[in-house]
């Protein structure tokens, strides 16, 4: 028990840490607040005084108004002034009362194909949990475990890879999975704190968000690419090409090179009984009827996905009809009262405020400012890829820190088109470029899926810092130019 939570005999006077403790507090809070009307009171005055001052060489009024924005939400973004969904709340309320960009510009992102495929995933997502259905592939991917706790970190990799294929949320995905998983760390007798548990979490939060960026609905930043490119250059991405060019390095081989690398950082051993026989019982347990047609829908999605080429349907619309379907009395798959209660919908403000962000970018003209600024600095050769392609990587990489990687389509898609006439590469490679930038994670705050993740776990900053800069680092010296490989194998770069 908590000293503060302890009673007080009328003998036992408070301590000076009981009697400052609340002080501290609202000290604390009050210069929270204070800061926070100062940040807010500071982009009022520079969104102001931008009409009144001398433009920067080459960018317009409009573009300076943007800039000034753009700072300010990247940066709230990245150094998490507000909660979220505050700052894209502040985003959409600023751009309109300082006239940034029209509110056909700036409100864009719920109309992109990106955001219904991040709706119509959370709704399946929901449905997942509710019936059940998630639980029992958890369990029977756990029953396959080898029974030794690198079988088990093996397991929970390869069932939030697998997972991906069917449910296009990471959120989602780690809200599903991350409760079965610290059950399953409970049973193993890893407790708080015990490298073991802290190894199936990350297995989960880095899992459910690395190699599932190589499926094309699996997550939000490809999903941001995915409208990115059909909004801004009429380019659809479809599941199949996209699966081939990437899957194989960034999602595969990546998911194996996790396996091993949380072992060796976090080492551990099982010393319960193996609980194979116990969990495949409770697999073997009788579907219900909801979740047979959550199954079927779900195979069926899939089968769409993965067909998209011959029929030219978008992900987003499969996603929605995905989630109608789920919705829908006749089915009897998710209650109107769970989906009410379940939706998230700070992701859904989240994708949208990064769509907006990247239109009110390529609006304002000051995508083209930061693109000529950024060509200026790397001094890229047209007609040289092999040497500029890891120029535009770094950039990419450069702008990830800044933006956090969800929202690094939406800034660098508007900038694709002046990268690739720089270059000399085509706009396709370009844009594809943004993959194995967003699928590197060098720190937590990167991946905001991951950060969940370790929260609901109880993992420390430091451990998912140990991790993401250790496969980052693999990635770089391995991963990364064998993927350059396999696109010069497949025609892609030459």
């Amino acid at each position: 028990m908590e000293a503060d939570d302890q009673p007080l005999s009328s003998s036992t006077a408070p301590s000076a840490q009981t009697r400052i403790g609340p002080d501290r507090a609202d000290s604390g809070s009050r210069a929270k607040r204070i800061g926070t009307g100062l940040v807010l009171g500071g982009l009022v005055a520079a969104m102001t005084l931008v009409n009144y001052m001398p433009p920067i060489d080459g960018m317009s009024i409009a573009a300076s108004r943007a800039a000034v924005l753009v700072v300010f939400t990247i940066a709230s973004w990245a150094l998490g002034l507000f909660k979220e969904p505050i700052t894209t709340l502040l985003f959409f309320l600023f751009a309109m009362l300082f006239h940034v960009a029209p509110a056909a510009t700036v409100f864009s992102g719920f109309e992109s194909p990106a955001w219904w495929l991040v709706f119509g995933g959370s709704v399946t997502g929901i449905a997942i949990r509710t019936t059940g259905l998630g639980s029992r592939l958890g369990r029977r991917v756990f029953a396959c475990s080898s029974g030794t706790y690198r079988g088990y970190v093996s397991a929970v990799v390869i069932g939030s890879v697998g997972l991906a294929f069917i449910m296009p949320s990471t959120t989602g995905r780690i809200f599903l999975l991350a409760p079965i998983v610290l059950a399953l760390a409970d049973r193993l007798g890893f407790e708080p704190g015990r490298a073991g548990r802290t190894g199936l979490v990350l297995a989960v939060a880095a899992a459910s968000y690395m190699p599932p960026t190589s499926i094309l609905p699996a997550n939000i930043p490809n999903s941001v690419l995915l409208g990115a490119a059909d909004t801004l250059y009429g380019i659809r991405l479809q599941y199949g090409p996209y699966l081939l060019l990437h899957f194989p390095v960034l999602g595969a081989l990546k998911a194996l090179v996790l396996i091993p690398l949380i072992c060796k950082l976090f080492p551990d051993e099982v010393r319960v009984p193996e609980m194979q026989d116990e969990a495949a019982n409770e697999v073997a347990k009788k579907l219900t009827p909801a979740e047979v047609r959550l199954g079927v829908l779900l195979l069926l999605s899939v089968l769409l996905y993965a067909t998209d080429f011959l029929h030219g349907i978008s992900p987003a619309w499969i996603a929605l009809a995905a989630g109608v379907a789920c919705l829908l009395p006749q089915t009897g798959i998710l209650d109107m009262k769970d989906f009410t209660e379940q939706l998230q919908l700070t992701p859904l403000i989240y994708v949208a405020g990064f769509l907006g962000l990247g239109a009110v970018i390529a609006q304002s003209g000051l995508g083209a400012w930061v693109s000529h600024a950024l060509l200026l600095w790397v001094g890229m050769t047209p007609g040289h890829g092999a040497s500029n392609l890891p120029l535009l990587a770094a950039v990419d990489a450069c702008v990830g820190f800044l933006t956090t990687l969800p929202g690094l389509p939406a800034v660098l898609t508007p900038l694709a088109q002046e990268f690739s006439q720089a270059s000399g590469l085509p706009l396709l490679t370009v844009l594809m470029l943004q993959v194995p930038v967003f699928s590197t994670v060098f720190l937590p705050y990167q991946a905001p899926p991951m950060i969940i993740a370790m929260h609901l776990g109880g993992v420390s900053l430091r451990d998912g810092a140990r991790l993401c800069l250790t496969l980052a680092v693999l990635t770089l010296l391995v991963l990364l130019p064998l993927d350059y490989l396999w696109w010069h194998v497949l025609g892609v770069i030459r």
